[in-house]
């Protein structure tokens, strides 16, 4: 048997659409799972290699369910990303007219992204989460519901039909995927990388935040992602999720770890790994004094004023 990746399903999802377009998937036994979690637990229990889950979109940003599962529990890494446009279909039963939706389903993630047209065209109907898009198709199959937001593709694996198209409240809407496995070497630097971590303060106190950002500000590192998550123990109690653009090889990024590591009460290494939305070495151009060979220039003139030499 081929090694397996887990994915968020049923069959049908944008997730399945994403994980297809990495090479390696048609080496794989794709497996569809019930949830985040569920598809996360596989490779922590080792049913599976690696699991393909959403974490981002370009309209409400990260995805909290993701977030909150790669925060918590066993530590896991990230490998890579894929960027996927994101337009909606509104599938019925053959024969259903709008006049005839009362009910509509999709994944929590999706909501914000028709907001507008279910205002605009289906004031009336209610809406119910599903587990994920392509789950509401299935429930619409079974009669659950009267209509789901799903992609056009996932209408045929259903036995629906689209009765709208090119559904999106935002113009070029994009979810970001990223592939995740048991902690292992980051792979090599590509010149256009992100680094994702996860960040606890010691103690809360004024300035607390602008610390941890400073680790990164005072090395010229670009934040791509910062959003607070609530650890649970408590109103106001934070931690946050960071995706810096660079890669833990980097001297600067090193640095900034090293920093938040002294600083912070713990800090989640979530993995580096090259970037979507730009080809190997398109980075942007590194600010003065912050490139490997000058951070490695201001070592040795350390060391040479320890030795008397400067």
């Amino acid at each position: 048997m081929p090694a397996s990746y887990a994915y968020l399903g049923p069959e049908g999802t944008f997730t399945e659409v994403a994980l297809r377009t990495l090479p390696e998937a048609a080496t794989r036994q794709l497996i569809p799972y019930v949830s985040v979690q569920s598809a996360l637990d596989a490779v922590r229990t080792g049913e599976a290699e690696a699991a393909f889950v959403p974490i981002e979109n370009s309209v409400e940003g990260g995805i909290t369910t993701t977030l909150d599962e790669l925060v918590a529990g066993e530590p896991l890494t990230i490998y890579r990303e894929v960027l996927l446009s994101i337009t909606f279909a509104l599938l019925v039963r053959p024969g259903t007219k709008v006049t005839d939706i009362k009910t509509v389903t999709a994944h929590p993630a999706a909501q914000p992204q028709v907001r507008n047209w279910l205002r605009a065209h289906l004031p009336d109907a209610l809406w119910e989460s599903a587990a994920s898009n392509a789950d509401g198709a299935r429930l619409v199959q079974e009669g659950r519901y009267d209509a789901a937001f799903a992609g056009e593709f996932a209408a045929a694996r259903y036995g629906l039909v689209p009765l709208e198209t090119g559904i999106h409240d935002a113009e070029n809407a994009q979810t970001r995927f990223v592939l995740v496995g048991r902690p292992a070497r980051p792979a090599a630097p590509t010149g256009a990388d992100k680094t994702s971590v996860v960040l606890w303060q010691r103690d809360d106190h004024p300035g607390a935040l602008r610390d941890l950002l400073g680790e990164f500000a005072t090395r010229g590192i670009n934040l791509m992602l910062l959003q607070s998550r609530p650890t649970g123990q408590g109103i106001g109690n934070y931690c946050f999720c960071v995706d810096a653009e660079g890669h833990i090889s980097d001297r600067r990024m090193a640095e900034a770890l090293t920093g938040l590591k002294r600083i912070c009460l713990q800090v989640r290494f979530l993995g580096s790994y090259p970037r979507a939305d730009i080809a190997p070495g398109g980075a942007r151009p590194m600010l003065p004094g912050t490139s490997d060979q000058e951070f490695l220039a201001a070592s040795d003139w350390v060391t040479r004023c320890q030795d008397g030499r400067f």
